[in-house]
Order: C-alpha cells, then structure tokens, then sequence
C-alpha cells in the first residue's frame, strides 16, 4: 500500500475529512493553483497533530495552509497532503481583553468579534483577507499596525505534531515575518485589547474599509501585496515610476489602480504570474537598482 493510501485509512479511522485531486484554485485568493492530491480539514489541534504525526510516519509530505490569500500554487498542483484549516477551526472566545482566536479564524471574523465585545487595537487589520495563523505568520499589518502589537502569545505545532506555546518575544516577530516561517505551524493565538465603544470602533473600520476600496484592486483576485517595502521606499512607488502599470503576461497583470498588486484579469496561471514578477524584478533593478522581494508566498 503506498504512502498516500496509508494515510487516508488513518484519516477514516480518525473521522479527518479530507478529499482528493481538490483544485486550490478554489481555496486560494488568486483563484490559481491546480489539485491538491489529499485536502484535509482537521477540526481541531488534536486532530491535526495526528494527522501530522501520520504523514512524518507515512513519509507524505503536509503543506498547511489558511485562507489562501498570500498563495501563489503552482499550475501542477501540490502532492501529498494540503491540510487547510478553515470554519472547523475557527473558535473565537473572550477572557477579560483578550481573544483567543484558533488559526482557522478570518482577520475579519475576529475584528467584527472585538467590535462586537467593545474590545479596540484590531481596526487596523479590518479588511485583510487573512487568517489568523496565515496573519500571525506573516506578521500581517496594514495602516500603522501589525499582528505583534497586539499578539502576547502563540499556541503551535511542530512539523511532526507536537504542541508548544510561545510568547509574542519568543515568536520572532519582524517586517512579514516569524519564527513561524521556517515551518512550525501556528494553532491559535491570544490578543491582547482595550476596552472602546463599539460604534467607534466600527466608525473606524468602515473609515479604513473604504480606504481599501478607493486604493486597491478588490474587483480583481490578487494575493495582495506583490511586494515586501525595500528599506527607504515603496514597492508599488517604484513600480509606478517605471511605468510598470498594467504590464501583463497572460491573464496576469500589475493593477492600474495600484502598482503592488498583481491581479489575475481572468484565467490567469502561475506561471503567468511568475513571469510577470521576474519582468517588474528586473525592470525595477535595471531602472533603480532595487531588488524588489515578493511578499507573496510562491510555493513549489
């Protein structure tokens, strides 16, 4: 029996759902990627230690992902196991001012929640379309804030299942970056609030909503940023300045609304967009002499 079929009867026995040759094109913000050869929704911490405990025995190889909006999946598809967390992963509680918020949770389902409970320090992050472990492994941030302003601790899983909690100093927090990044997975995490008046706060989202409306490409799939800030300038400034706007590959393109964004027009690939990257890389270096960095997370 191979690795792949090993693995799914440990999956039946421990009622995992999961499916087979699932597109990720539906899964990712891009709407791009090809099939995932095992997609598995764990629906809880427990679960997905086994189920990375089993794929360490089995030899399969686990990519975990959240909501798929700072992915780029190769056309080809991704073998082995995706294992995604999503709505039965997504628990929300309250403990004095601080939320504890599992990995599963969208940023927008748990800024609603703070808004909700009168509980203000997430209206920055309003918006993004993250998760909670994509956003706390990227250190997510958008309008002066960051995820490691207001995240004091961190629950996780190593790569073959074992649990560990960290505080927001031992998780390494940096400019889209984390310990994270190298592999552990994040479980949940804890945010730490202030009390505010609820119509204030939403006050304040709805204001930085539409700020996103009038910038950014939201009628188009992206992945977001394209681009990480380089020191001492801005990514989609340096890209305008070299007349980069509405450059396309295929069904790729950078947005004419705003140059840090690559938009898929309709139908684009990966590979379209990966093309397109490599042509902004090597236009901006030539005319600047800026290595501009992707933010979005290319997998392989």
């Amino acid at each position: 029996m191979n690795p792949i079929e090993r693995l799914k009867q440990t999956l039946d026995a421990a009622g995992c759902r999961y499916r087979c040759e699932e597109p990720l094109r539906l899964h990712t913000s891009f709407r791009i990627g090809g099939p995932a050869e095992l997609f598995v929704t764990p629906d809880s911490p427990r679960q997905t230690a086994q189920l990375l405990d089993a794929c360490r025995r089995f030899g399969v190889p686990a990519l975990v992902m959240g909501n798929g909006s700072n992915l780029l999946v190769p056309d080809e598809g991704i073998r082995g196991a995706v294992v995604a967390f999503g709505a039965s992963m997504s628990r929300i509680t309250r403990r004095g001012n601080t939320l504890i918020a599992e990995a599963g949770a969208t940023l927008s389902q748990l800024c609603r929640f703070a808004q909700q409970e009168g509980l203000t320090g997430l209206e920055f992050a309003w918006g993004i379309p993250g998760s909670v472990g994509g956003a706390v492994r990227m250190n997510a941030g958008a309008y002066g804030g960051e995820i490691k302003d207001v995240v004091t601790a961190v629950d996780g899983l190593t790569t073959d299942g074992k649990a560990f909690s960290v505080s927001a100093q031992e998780a390494q927090f940096g400019y889209r970056t984390s310990r994270f990044v190298a592999g552990e997975i994040v479980s949940s995490a804890v945010f730490s609030l202030f009390p505010g008046s609820p119509e204030t706060i939403d006050a304040r989202m709805a204001e930085i909503l539409q700020k996103r409306m009038e910038k950014q490409p939201l009628d188009y799939p992206s992945a977001g940023s394209a681009f990480k800030r380089p020191k001492g300038a801005f990514a989609a400034a340096l890209i305008d300045s070299c007349g980069l706007k509405g450059l396309t590959v295929g069904g790729a393109q950078v947005s004419e609304k705003h140059a840090g964004f690559v938009i898929n027009t309709g139908g684009a690939t990966a590979h379209d967009v990966l093309a397109l990257l490599r042509q902004v890389q090597e236009e901006v270096l030539r005319q600047t002499g800026i290595l501009l960095e992707p933010e979005i997370q290319i997998l392989k």
